[in-house]
Protein backbone atom coordinates (compact mmCIF):
# COMPACT_ATOMS: atom_id res chain seq x y z
CA UNK A 1 0.00 0.00 0.00
CA UNK A 2 1.43 3.29 -0.61
CA UNK A 3 0.02 7.14 -1.17
CA UNK A 4 0.40 7.53 -4.82
CA UNK A 5 -1.42 10.96 -5.63
CA UNK A 6 -1.99 13.62 -3.36
CA UNK A 7 -4.18 16.96 -4.19
CA UNK A 8 -4.64 19.70 -1.40
CA UNK A 9 -6.55 23.05 -1.30
CA UNK A 10 -6.77 25.44 1.12
CA UNK A 11 -5.17 23.45 3.74
CA UNK A 12 -2.96 25.91 6.31
CA UNK A 13 -0.98 28.35 4.21
CA UNK A 14 -1.68 25.59 0.86
CA UNK A 15 -3.27 27.32 -1.75
CA UNK A 16 -3.35 24.58 -4.49
CA UNK A 17 -0.98 21.60 -4.52
CA UNK A 18 -0.60 18.28 -6.72
CA UNK A 19 1.81 15.65 -5.61
CA UNK A 20 2.90 12.01 -7.45
CA UNK A 21 4.73 10.29 -4.76
CA UNK A 22 7.03 7.94 -4.65
CA UNK A 23 6.26 4.73 -3.16
CA UNK A 24 9.42 4.07 -0.78
CA UNK A 25 11.02 8.00 -0.20
CA UNK A 26 9.74 11.79 -0.39
CA UNK A 27 11.77 14.19 0.63
CA UNK A 28 10.14 17.72 1.11
CA UNK A 29 12.91 20.57 1.59
CA UNK A 30 11.92 24.35 2.25
CA UNK A 31 12.40 27.24 4.66
CA UNK A 32 10.41 27.80 7.68
CA UNK A 33 6.66 28.77 7.31
CA UNK A 34 7.36 27.53 4.03
CA UNK A 35 4.05 24.54 4.13
CA UNK A 36 6.34 21.29 4.56
CA UNK A 37 5.04 20.72 7.94
CA UNK A 38 1.53 21.55 6.74
CA UNK A 39 1.79 19.01 3.58
CA UNK A 40 2.51 16.10 6.20
CA UNK A 41 -0.49 17.53 8.42
CA UNK A 42 -2.64 17.15 5.05
CA UNK A 43 -1.45 13.36 4.73
CA UNK A 44 -2.42 12.23 8.34
CA UNK A 45 -5.37 14.11 8.57
CA UNK A 46 -7.01 12.06 5.21
CA UNK A 47 -5.81 8.59 7.15
CA UNK A 48 -6.76 10.06 11.08
CA UNK A 49 -9.46 12.18 10.21
CA UNK A 50 -7.70 15.31 12.53
CA UNK A 51 -4.49 16.93 12.74
CA UNK A 52 -0.91 16.01 14.78
CA UNK A 53 -1.02 19.96 15.66
CA UNK A 54 -4.57 21.07 16.40
CA UNK A 55 -7.87 19.56 17.56
CA UNK A 56 -9.80 22.75 15.70
CA UNK A 57 -10.96 22.13 12.07
CA UNK A 58 -11.02 26.15 11.61
CA UNK A 59 -7.23 26.72 12.03
CA UNK A 60 -6.76 24.35 9.04
CA UNK A 61 -8.75 26.22 6.44
CA UNK A 62 -6.61 28.67 4.77
CA UNK A 63 -7.54 32.14 6.29
CA UNK A 64 -9.06 33.47 2.58
CA UNK A 65 -11.01 30.38 2.17
CA UNK A 66 -14.25 28.94 3.44
CA UNK A 67 -13.15 24.97 3.52
CA UNK A 68 -10.29 23.01 2.53
CA UNK A 69 -10.24 19.80 0.35
CA UNK A 70 -7.97 17.11 0.40
CA UNK A 71 -7.50 14.13 -2.12
CA UNK A 72 -5.35 10.97 -2.35
CA UNK A 73 -5.35 7.62 -4.44
CA UNK A 74 -3.61 4.70 -2.47
CA UNK A 75 -2.64 2.30 -4.68
CA UNK A 76 -3.01 -1.76 -3.48
CA UNK A 77 -0.88 -4.10 -1.96
CA UNK A 78 -0.69 -6.09 -4.90
CA UNK A 79 -0.33 -5.44 -8.78
CA UNK A 80 -3.92 -6.36 -9.17
CA UNK A 81 -5.68 -4.40 -6.32
CA UNK A 82 -7.77 -1.49 -7.41
CA UNK A 83 -6.30 2.08 -6.06
CA UNK A 84 -8.69 3.70 -3.47
CA UNK A 85 -9.83 7.13 -4.05
CA UNK A 86 -10.36 8.69 -0.61
CA UNK A 87 -11.48 12.58 -0.04
CA UNK A 88 -11.90 15.04 2.93
CA UNK A 89 -13.58 18.20 2.38
CA UNK A 90 -14.25 20.26 5.61
CA UNK A 91 -15.77 23.89 6.08
CA UNK A 92 -16.00 26.07 9.02
CA UNK A 93 -19.57 23.87 10.20
CA UNK A 94 -19.47 20.52 8.02
CA UNK A 95 -16.98 17.76 7.34
CA UNK A 96 -17.57 15.10 4.53
CA UNK A 97 -15.13 11.87 4.10
CA UNK A 98 -15.60 10.12 0.80
CA UNK A 99 -14.03 6.87 -0.22
CA UNK A 100 -14.27 5.50 -4.11
CA UNK A 101 -16.97 8.15 -4.42
CA UNK A 102 -19.58 7.09 -1.82
CA UNK A 103 -19.72 8.65 1.79
CA UNK A 104 -17.23 7.05 4.44
CA UNK A 105 -16.83 7.03 7.67
CA UNK A 106 -13.39 7.94 9.32
CA UNK A 107 -12.55 4.01 10.71
CA UNK A 108 -12.74 3.49 6.78
CA UNK A 109 -10.33 6.20 5.77
CA UNK A 110 -8.14 4.74 8.51
CA UNK A 111 -7.80 1.13 7.57
CA UNK A 112 -7.65 2.25 3.77
CA UNK A 113 -4.69 4.53 4.83
CA UNK A 114 -2.55 3.72 8.18
CA UNK A 115 -0.77 6.74 8.58
CA UNK A 116 1.86 7.25 11.43
CA UNK A 117 4.14 10.23 12.05
CA UNK A 118 7.10 11.55 13.82
CA UNK A 119 7.37 15.73 14.56
CA UNK A 120 9.12 17.71 16.54
CA UNK A 121 6.68 17.05 19.05
CA UNK A 122 7.40 13.30 19.64
CA UNK A 123 8.98 13.59 22.87
CA UNK A 124 5.47 14.36 24.29
CA UNK A 125 4.39 10.50 24.19
CA UNK A 126 7.13 10.12 26.82
CA UNK A 127 6.90 13.41 28.61
CA UNK A 128 3.00 14.27 27.97
CA UNK A 129 0.00 13.02 29.33
CA UNK A 130 -1.57 9.13 29.26
CA UNK A 131 -4.21 10.56 26.45
CA UNK A 132 -1.34 10.71 23.64
CA UNK A 133 -0.21 7.17 25.03
CA UNK A 134 -3.91 5.95 24.85
CA UNK A 135 -3.97 7.23 21.39
CA UNK A 136 -0.80 5.62 20.36
CA UNK A 137 -2.18 2.37 21.57
CA UNK A 138 -5.62 2.19 20.30
CA UNK A 139 -4.11 2.94 16.48
CA UNK A 140 -2.04 0.20 16.56
CA UNK A 141 -4.95 -1.86 18.51
CA UNK A 142 -7.31 -0.96 15.37
CA UNK A 143 -5.13 -2.21 13.01
CA UNK A 144 -4.43 -5.87 14.19
CA UNK A 145 -8.00 -6.38 16.20
CA UNK A 146 -11.12 -5.89 13.54
CA UNK A 147 -13.13 -6.21 16.45
CA UNK A 148 -11.75 -3.05 18.41
CA UNK A 149 -13.74 0.29 16.94
CA UNK A 150 -16.99 -1.78 17.52
CA UNK A 151 -16.26 -2.45 21.11
CA UNK A 152 -14.96 0.60 21.95
CA UNK A 153 -17.79 2.61 20.07
CA UNK A 154 -20.39 0.34 22.77
CA UNK A 155 -17.83 1.42 25.74
CA UNK A 156 -17.79 5.14 24.51
CA UNK A 157 -21.91 5.36 24.48
CA UNK A 158 -22.11 3.36 27.15
CA UNK A 159 -19.92 6.04 29.31
CA UNK A 160 -21.22 9.25 27.84
CA UNK A 161 -24.91 8.06 28.93
CA UNK A 162 -23.35 7.01 32.72
CA UNK A 163 -21.46 9.99 32.50
CA UNK A 164 -24.50 12.33 31.60
CA UNK A 165 -26.82 10.11 34.59
CA UNK A 166 -23.95 11.23 36.89
CA UNK A 167 -23.83 14.66 36.37
CA UNK A 168 -27.60 15.10 36.30
CA UNK A 169 -27.30 13.58 39.47
CA UNK A 170 -29.85 10.47 38.88
CA UNK A 171 -30.73 7.61 40.96
CA UNK A 172 -28.27 5.51 41.60
CA UNK A 173 -30.41 2.66 39.08
CA UNK A 174 -30.67 5.29 36.18
CA UNK A 175 -26.44 5.36 36.89
CA UNK A 176 -26.40 1.56 36.74
CA UNK A 177 -28.73 0.96 34.16
CA UNK A 178 -25.58 1.29 31.86
CA UNK A 179 -22.99 -0.75 34.08
CA UNK A 180 -23.54 -4.46 32.16
CA UNK A 181 -23.08 -2.85 28.87
CA UNK A 182 -19.82 -0.60 29.99
CA UNK A 183 -18.62 -3.54 31.89
CA UNK A 184 -18.61 -6.06 28.79
CA UNK A 185 -17.27 -3.63 26.53
CA UNK A 186 -14.26 -2.94 29.30
CA UNK A 187 -13.70 -6.24 29.58
CA UNK A 188 -13.10 -7.12 25.17
CA UNK A 189 -11.07 -3.54 25.50
CA UNK A 190 -8.45 -4.07 28.27
CA UNK A 191 -8.15 -7.88 26.17
CA UNK A 192 -7.27 -6.54 23.22
CA UNK A 193 -4.72 -3.56 24.45
CA UNK A 194 -3.14 -6.28 27.01
CA UNK A 195 -2.77 -8.95 23.88
CA UNK A 196 -1.23 -5.70 21.72
CA UNK A 197 0.49 -4.91 24.37
CA UNK A 198 2.36 -8.30 24.63
CA UNK A 199 3.07 -8.87 21.27
CA UNK A 200 4.22 -5.33 20.42
CA UNK A 201 6.99 -5.55 23.64
CA UNK A 202 9.09 -7.88 21.79
CA UNK A 203 9.37 -5.87 18.30
CA UNK A 204 10.08 -2.70 20.52
CA UNK A 205 12.76 -4.36 22.55
CA UNK A 206 14.52 -5.41 19.54
CA UNK A 207 14.47 -1.48 18.64
CA UNK A 208 15.31 -0.04 21.82
CA UNK A 209 18.10 -2.69 22.82
CA UNK A 210 20.81 -0.82 20.19
CA UNK A 211 19.54 2.70 20.50
CA UNK A 212 19.53 2.94 24.54
CA UNK A 213 22.27 1.55 27.22
CA UNK A 214 19.93 0.92 29.90
CA UNK A 215 16.74 -1.24 30.02
CA UNK A 216 13.53 0.27 28.81
CA UNK A 217 10.31 -1.61 30.19
CA UNK A 218 7.52 -1.43 28.55
CA UNK A 219 3.56 -1.79 30.47
CA UNK A 220 0.05 -1.39 31.12
CA UNK A 221 -2.14 0.23 33.42
CA UNK A 222 -5.58 -0.84 32.79
CA UNK A 223 -7.63 2.04 34.17
CA UNK A 224 -8.74 0.57 37.62
CA UNK A 225 -6.44 -0.88 40.40
CA UNK A 226 -4.64 -4.63 39.92
CA UNK A 227 -6.31 -7.16 41.34
CA UNK A 228 -10.32 -7.02 41.21
CA UNK A 229 -12.44 -7.07 38.23
CA UNK A 230 -14.07 -4.21 36.16
CA UNK A 231 -17.34 -4.65 37.84
CA UNK A 232 -16.27 -4.15 41.38
CA UNK A 233 -13.93 -1.39 40.68
CA UNK A 234 -17.03 0.75 39.18
CA UNK A 235 -19.01 0.24 42.13
CA UNK A 236 -16.58 1.03 44.26
CA UNK A 237 -16.04 4.11 42.42
CA UNK A 238 -19.63 5.08 42.84
CA UNK A 239 -19.61 7.41 45.39
CA UNK A 240 -16.38 9.71 43.91
CA UNK A 241 -17.75 8.98 40.55
CA UNK A 242 -21.08 10.95 41.85
CA UNK A 243 -19.03 13.84 44.12
CA UNK A 244 -16.50 14.57 40.18
CA UNK A 245 -20.01 13.46 38.29
CA UNK A 246 -18.21 11.27 35.94
CA UNK A 247 -16.89 8.00 35.80
CA UNK A 248 -13.05 7.67 37.54
CA UNK A 249 -12.06 3.90 36.35
CA UNK A 250 -12.48 1.88 33.20
CA UNK A 251 -10.35 1.74 29.39
CA UNK A 252 -10.78 5.66 29.26
CA UNK A 253 -8.11 6.17 32.11
CA UNK A 254 -5.75 3.25 31.03
CA UNK A 255 -2.16 3.83 30.45
CA UNK A 256 1.31 2.76 28.45
CA UNK A 257 3.65 2.81 31.24
CA UNK A 258 7.97 3.32 30.33
CA UNK A 259 10.27 2.68 33.18
CA UNK A 260 13.52 2.79 33.61
CA UNK A 261 14.84 0.72 36.71
CA UNK A 262 11.01 1.04 38.14
CA UNK A 263 10.74 4.69 37.36
CA UNK A 264 8.86 6.82 35.01
CA UNK A 265 11.02 7.56 31.24
CA UNK A 266 9.96 10.96 31.64
CA UNK A 267 12.20 11.76 34.99
CA UNK A 268 15.00 10.05 33.72
CA UNK A 269 15.80 11.36 29.91
CA UNK A 270 17.14 13.80 27.95
CA UNK A 271 14.61 15.82 26.18
CA UNK A 272 16.44 14.08 22.75
CA UNK A 273 16.29 10.55 24.33
CA UNK A 274 12.67 11.44 24.86
CA UNK A 275 12.73 12.12 21.20
CA UNK A 276 14.27 9.19 20.31
CA UNK A 277 12.25 6.66 22.64
CA UNK A 278 8.89 8.53 21.01
CA UNK A 279 10.76 8.03 17.56
CA UNK A 280 11.45 4.49 18.74
CA UNK A 281 7.84 3.98 19.93
CA UNK A 282 6.42 5.05 16.18
CA UNK A 283 9.08 3.02 14.19
CA UNK A 284 8.10 -0.62 16.19
CA UNK A 285 4.48 0.22 15.73
CA UNK A 286 4.95 0.51 12.06
CA UNK A 287 7.05 -2.88 11.80
CA UNK A 288 4.23 -4.76 14.30
CA UNK A 289 1.07 -3.63 11.94
CA UNK A 290 2.69 -3.61 8.78
CA UNK A 291 3.82 -7.13 9.19
CA UNK A 292 -0.03 -8.08 10.60
CA UNK A 293 -1.79 -6.14 7.96
CA UNK A 294 0.73 -7.82 5.40
CA UNK A 295 1.71 -4.03 4.00
CA UNK A 296 3.79 -0.99 4.28
CA UNK A 297 2.32 1.82 6.21
CA UNK A 298 3.08 5.59 5.63
CA UNK A 299 5.11 7.33 8.01
CA UNK A 300 5.81 11.26 7.98
CA UNK A 301 8.89 12.41 9.80
CA UNK A 302 8.99 15.91 10.14
CA UNK A 303 12.33 17.88 10.71
CA UNK A 304 13.91 14.61 12.34
CA UNK A 305 17.32 16.44 12.83
CA UNK A 306 15.83 18.91 15.15
CA UNK A 307 16.69 19.22 18.85
CA UNK A 308 18.76 15.68 18.15
CA UNK A 309 22.62 16.20 18.57
CA UNK A 310 24.74 14.35 15.78
CA UNK A 311 24.96 11.20 17.40
CA UNK A 312 20.81 10.87 17.81
CA UNK A 313 20.26 11.84 14.53
CA UNK A 314 22.41 9.08 13.20
CA UNK A 315 19.94 6.41 14.97
CA UNK A 316 17.26 7.98 14.01
CA UNK A 317 18.28 7.63 10.16
CA UNK A 318 19.66 4.04 10.60
CA UNK A 319 15.99 3.18 12.29
CA UNK A 320 14.19 4.60 9.64
CA UNK A 321 15.99 2.84 6.58
CA UNK A 322 14.56 -0.19 7.63
CA UNK A 323 11.11 0.83 8.54
CA UNK A 324 8.89 -1.05 6.27
CA UNK A 325 6.84 2.21 4.87
CA UNK A 326 6.34 4.85 2.28
CA UNK A 327 8.45 7.67 3.91
CA UNK A 328 7.64 11.17 3.50
CA UNK A 329 10.59 13.68 5.28
CA UNK A 330 10.66 16.94 5.61
CA UNK A 331 13.73 19.30 6.32
CA UNK A 332 15.34 22.77 6.38
CA UNK A 333 17.97 21.41 3.51
CA UNK A 334 19.39 18.58 2.13
CA UNK A 335 22.07 18.85 4.33
CA UNK A 336 22.32 16.08 6.90
CA UNK A 337 19.68 13.63 5.48
CA UNK A 338 21.08 9.95 4.92
CA UNK A 339 18.74 8.48 2.78
CA UNK A 340 19.52 4.92 1.13
CA UNK A 341 16.23 4.30 -0.47
CA UNK A 342 15.73 5.58 -3.88
CA UNK A 343 13.11 8.58 -3.91
CA UNK A 344 11.84 11.53 -4.85
CA UNK A 345 12.77 15.44 -3.95
CA UNK A 346 10.11 18.31 -3.57
CA UNK A 347 11.40 21.99 -3.12
CA UNK A 348 8.00 23.83 -1.00
CA UNK A 349 7.95 27.74 -0.86
CA UNK A 350 4.86 29.99 0.28
CA UNK A 351 2.91 26.64 0.13
CA UNK A 352 3.87 26.12 -3.50
CA UNK A 353 5.53 22.48 -4.03
CA UNK A 354 7.88 21.99 -7.44
CA UNK A 355 9.29 18.49 -7.86
CA UNK A 356 13.46 18.37 -7.81
CA UNK A 357 14.21 15.15 -8.19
Amino acid sequence: MTLSKLRIRDFRCINGVELSAHPDFNLIVGSNAAGKTSLLEAIYYLGRGRSFRTGTNIELIRSTADAFTLYAEVAGVKPDDPTQRLGTEVSRGTKLLRMNGETATSASLIAALPVQAIDPEIHELIQGGPEQRRRFLDWGVFHVEHRYIDTWRIYKTALKQRNAALRSSSSRATINAWDEQLINSAKSLDMYRKSFISEFKSQLSSILVDMFPFDIKIGYSQGWRDGIDFATALADSLPRDRILASTQVGPHRADMQLKIEGRSAKHRLSRGQQKLLGSSLVIAQTHFVAKALDRRIVLLVDDPAAELDPAHQERLFSMLQAVPAQLFVTSLDLAGISAEKPGKTFAIEAGNLTALV
